[in-house]
């Protein structure tokens, strides 16, 4: 069995099939996504739909929650909500899902998204989303960070952290820098695997789904398809 953590898909459904195939996922292994399937990417239902394929096939998929499902949920469900989610992704994430608005969209994907947990703990892995606020005495109870937090390495506790290693997305950093934070996992204690998927053409370096295979450390990357 192996065991496979993505972050950040956003939308790219073909480049996440395609690193699926890379890979060699079978429904022996364990994939562990990070959050953050809708938005910006061209399919987001679609992203949610391979999903759920998946799972009904019998493949074992992990579900983390991300900052982007919150924000979708919340623009849903609360008539109050002020952030602007249209130009963050959310116009691409509405025509994938043929409507006009988020309180459009069908309820069930909305329940999912809304219900999928904010962090797992593999082994000698912790999975999350963004990362943690460490100033508290358990930060596994402060959620918001789980989903928004950036630039936390400084904080870190490492009396609670042990001899764990934190494995996270959210903030898209180069392809050499997540490399170089592999070589150096051990020693860190922290692997961010978001290369930025979406933003190929934006800026060098970024463009490509990552794998990280927690068995091996091995990492393998997809550049972007969509």
């Amino acid at each position: 069995m192996k065991q496979f953590v993505i972050t950040d898909i956003h939308g790219c459904l073909k480049t996440s099939k395609a690193l699926l195939t890379k890979i060699e996922f079978e429904p022996t292994d364990e994939l562990y996504l990070l959050g953050d399937y809708i938005d910006r990417g061209p399919n987001s239902k679609g992203v949610i739909d391979h999903i759920w394929h998946l799972q009904n096939a019998g493949y074992t998929v992990n579900c983390l929650k991300g900052n982007h499902e919150a924000i979708c949920y919340d623009q849903a469900t609360n008539p109050d909500s002020r952030y602007n989610w249209l130009p963050q992704g959310g116009k691409e994430c509405l025509q994938s899902f043929g409507v006009s608005s988020a309180q459009n969209i069908p309820q069930l994907y909305l329940n999912w998204m809304n219900d999928l947990p904010h962090y797992f703990e593999v082994g000698n892995y912790i999975l999350v989303h963004a990362g943690f606020k460490f100033d508290m005495p358990n930060p596994l109870e402060e959620q918001h960070s789980m989903l928004w937090a950036r630039y936390w390495y400084d904080k870190i506790n490492w009396q609670w952290l042990g001899d764990r290693i934190i494995v996270h997305g959210h903030t898209p950093i180069e392809l050499n820098n997540i490399l170089s934070l592999q070589k150096n996992v051990a020693e860190n204690q922290y692997l961010n695997l978001d290369n930025g998927c979406v933003y190929l053409n934006l800026k060098k370096g970024l463009g490509h789904l990552v794998a990280l295979e927690l068995g091996s450390n091995e990492l393998t990357t997809q550049q972007c398809l969509d």
